[in-house]
């Protein structure tokens, strides 16, 4: 299982001093592009050859606020769940205590030049046994 260690910064954090709720999806974003990058897929490189990979579905639970200078870490698991649907499940957990802070489910595809889904061999090979 993939792991991000993140700290949760000032500005991150809302008038009621938690990290606000739409600032947890950029957590989940940047650990599954980090997770990609360190697996040798290359948004830049995909985009330039006319594939991109796209979010369908975002699903979140919040389960304890974030404050600021909070170390945590995000992970990151794939599953398949058609031949073009893959969905990264990644939970948010305290550092200090691995306490679960945030659940969350993305869905996304991959999609050729012509904006049609595609199946994309290169995330089957991070699907973990």
């Amino acid at each position: 299982m993939y792991k991000l260690y993140l700290r949760v910064r000032d500005y991150e954090c809302d008038l009621q001093k938690v990290v606000n709720n739409s600032v947890y999806q950029n957590y989940l974003e940047h650990a599954r592009h980090e997770f990609l990058l360190e697996k040798g897929v290359d948004f830049a490189a995909l985009a330039e050859a006319g594939i991109n990979l796209m979010v369908v579905r975002v699903e979140l639970d919040y389960k304890k606020p974030l404050v600021s200078q909070d170390d945590f870490y995000v992970t990151v698991e794939v599953q398949k769940t058609s031949r073009i649907q893959y969905v990264f499940i990644q939970n948010i957990y305290h550092k200090e205590n691995d306490q679960l802070m945030v659940q969350g489910k993305t869905i996304g595809i991959a999609v050729n030049s012509k904006g049609r889904p595609m199946a994309f061999a290169p995330l089957d090979n991070l699907i973990e046994d």
